[in-house]
């Protein structure tokens, strides 16, 4: 039996996805203009603190990685839990997982703070960017853990429908941000000009603010967040196999894809700080885009979790077979804004002329190449992230994200760099191509053969059973 017609009239639908996806997606849009901030106004300083700034953020990205590998562990949980209601289940799982990700925070901490010139000069060893990127982390680093309690704490409250104080919070974060970025770069508003290191200290302030507000806020009003501590450290065998049987193939994809998107920096940072400047400039609008997409993934995840956790698998299946739509369109409308106004964007880093022309016109060049590709990038990203995750599936995107990137896309960029010797823009160009093109398949495929449906929850498992049934699925 055929599966029915998707219908694409469904008020329900579209006001719960707006709801769940408008929240998220401002919130990712305000932690990315965080990042903007940061990036536009070191440029102000030139290429050299632009590019060091790049190279020291790689260490929060990397360890951001790695917490969502947790996270997503965790969501997949939360989400089918929260559709049968089970509370303490989601206190004990997000307890093990902000154990284990404020522990890797810590070891992250310990390395940027007190080796922070080893840190940055395995990106690059030119004198000035280590002693800039090094002023950085130095201070940075100690934001970490308040960075990754903010993220999980997130995530918990927005697969529980609580959407819109991580969303607040964001908004404190970035306006702290802000004043202490604009007051302390360039000695504004009574602060010392401080340069590089101002940047960082403004980063590490409002990260613990914005903890500290999430908080309070969720102890005011007694959200999911809080409840007995023996809830969230009832680390028990079972649990904690359960959690991690789902969790390590996701901490395994975050963190290998994470790795090696550190190796394509290693290699693009030692081909000239000027292309990493230029690289830096494109990944600021590519996260402004992005968080678009994370918002409409976000909901996706949460809505297709909670469908197949309480057992509606019909639902789960419409719901998701509409996301797989709606992410890629949305995908090439952002690309060709970023492809109409690429000049005026990049120009936003050169409005005192620092940047040097190498750097102005490859971020030209890699702009457009980047939104070209915004669909073959995004229909992995939604398929992987948004329904296989939410559906039970971690394992399949292991092999995915694994296979095309480490076996595909980084070989193909080192040699086409150190080999080859080809310019700048067409290194950049292999590596997308190399890694996006098979996966983008390969992740179709998977999606339609509904083998990611494995739920956790036991209304889930009978009602998968039922639903194979009735549509002769194997």
């Amino acid at each position: 039996m055929a599966l029915p017609k998707l219908r694409w009239r469904d008020p329900v639908f579209w006001s719960t996805a707006l709801r769940l996806a408008l929240p998220v997606a401002i919130q990712n849009l305000l932690i990315s203009s965080f990042a903007l901030v940061d990036t536009l106004m070191v440029g102000q300083l030139g290429d050299v603190p632009l590019s060091a700034i790049g190279m020291a953020t790689q260490w929060a990205w990397f360890l951001n990685i790695c917490q969502f590998g947790f996270c997503s562990g965790a969501t997949l949980f939360y989400a089918q839990y929260w559709g049968v209601r089970d509370v303490k289940g989601i206190h004990r799982v997000f307890g093990i997982a902000m154990t284990a990700v404020a522990v890797i925070s810590l070891a992250f901490t310990a390395v940027c703070c007190f080796a922070p010139q080893w840190a940055i000069s395995l990106f690059n060893r030119t004198p000035a960017v280590v002693e800039q990127g090094a002023a950085y982390l130095r201070i940075a680093g100690w934001s970490f853990l308040a960075q990754m309690a903010v993220s999980m704490i997130g995530a918990l409250l927005r697969s529980t429908g609580r959407v819109k104080l991580p969303m607040f919070t964001a908004c404190l974060t970035t306006a702290i941000n802000l004043v202490l970025d604009y007051g302390l770069i360039f000695g504004k508003l009574g602060f010392p000009a401080l340069g590089i290191a101002g940047a960082a200290w403004a980063t590490a302030i409002s990260a613990w603010a914005g903890l500290v507000f999430l908080v309070a806020v969720s102890a005011v009003q007694k959200n999911i967040l809080i409840g007995p501590i023996r809830e969230f450290f009832d680390f028990r065998l079972a649990s904690l196999a359960a959690y991690f049987k789902k969790a390590n193939p996701v901490v395994v994809n975050e963190v290998a894809w994470g790795l090696g998107t550190v190796v394509l920096n290693l290699i693009y940072s030692n081909l000239g700080y000027e292309y990493y400047a230029a690289v830096t400039i494109v990944r600021t609008f590519e996260n402004l885009a992005f968080a678009l997409l994370i918002g409409l993934c976000s909901a996706c995840a949460i809505m297709v979790g909670n469908s197949v956790g309480a057992g509606d698998i019909e639902q789960g299946v419409a719901q998701s077979r509409r996301f797989v739509v709606m992410e890629p369109a949305l995908a090439i409308c952002l690309g060709g804004v970023l492809i109409a106004a690429r000049r005026p964007l990049i120009h936003l880093f050169n409005t005192g002329g620092a940047l040097s022309e190498v750097t102005y016109a490859s971020a030209v060049i890699i702009l457009i190449l980047y939104s070209g590709h915004m669909i073959t990038r995004n229909i992995p990203y939604i398929t992987i992230v948004g329904i296989y995750r939410a559906g039970g599936d971690t394992a399949t995107g292991v092999k995915y994200d694994m296979g095309c990137l480490w076996l595909l896309s980084i070989p193909v960029t080192f040699l086409s760099a150190y080999v080859f010797k080809l310019p700048f823009p067409v290194v950049y160009a292999l590596m997308l191509m190399s890694e996006d093109y098979v996966k983008t398949w390969l992740c179709i495929r998977h999606f339609k053969s509904w083998r990611w449906l494995m739920p956790v929850t036991e209304e889930g498992r009978t009602a998968l059973a039922d639903w194979k049934a009735a549509h002769n699925i194997v």
